[in-house]
């Protein structure tokens, strides 16, 4: 070890500390929808209809189409992000996704009901559940807040980016990398845009 050249191995180091680190930042789609694009510390997209994420319960169907924008973590951390959606049609939906595979994912964020924008997650296991914090108003945005830590993940919300209130809190599989990012769904027959911005994903202890 003495032998070794200092400043090559200081080179080496901080070369693959680089890749290393930009292997975890990377972004990649499920579903990638016809017409995207980013900008500075953004991400829209034209959300096709007949997309949808759902397994089996109540409706006995299987959806796994939604575009899904995400990187891949392992260990604790929390992720946020600000939607705006140009919600149009029943269950038009967009918010954050957790995911290890089309069995085990939890989505939320807001589903347009009733001509409204309620703040929702699905929880799913291989079956799917659905809850809902109904809204009387269609706010321009939402912020939300997704913690990952241990056994569970805690969903937060916010319409002004400041008071945060907790929507969910929800069993999710320990020490297994998972995937986290941006989704939207439209299970009709209309297209909808929604944009994504500040997506961030920081490590917790």
């Amino acid at each position: 070890m003495n032998n070794i050249n200092k400043p090559l191995m200081v080179l080496f180091l901080t070369v693959f500390t680089t890749i290393c680190n930009a292997q975890t930042t990377k972004m990649n789609w499920l579903n990638m929808p016809k017409q995207w694009k980013t900008g500075k510390n953004s991400v829209t997209m034209t959300v096709e209809p007949s997309t949808d994420f759902w397994r089996i319960t109540h409706y006995g169907f299987i959806r796994d189409s939604g575009p899904f924008y995400y990187r891949e973590v392992a260990g604790d951390f929390e992720a946020t992000v600000k939607i705006t959606g140009q919600y149009k049609e029943l269950f038009h939906q967009a918010g954050l996704m957790i995911r290890t595979d089309n069995k085990n994912w939890i989505k939320t964020g807001i589903e347009y009901v009733d001509g409204v924008q309620n703040v929702s997650a699905v929880v799913t296991h291989n079956t799917s559940d659905w809850s809902v914090a109904p809204r009387n108003d269609s706010p321009k945005s939402i912020w939300l807040n997704l913690l990952r830590k241990g056994d569970f993940v805690q969903i937060k919300y916010s319409f002004d980016g400041v008071k945060f209130d907790m929507l969910r809190l929800a069993y999710f599989q320990p020490n297994v990398k998972v995937q986290i990012g941006m989704v939207a769904a439209a299970p009709g027959k209309l297209k909808f845009d929604a944009l994504f911005e500040n997506f961030t994903v920081k490590p917790v202890k």
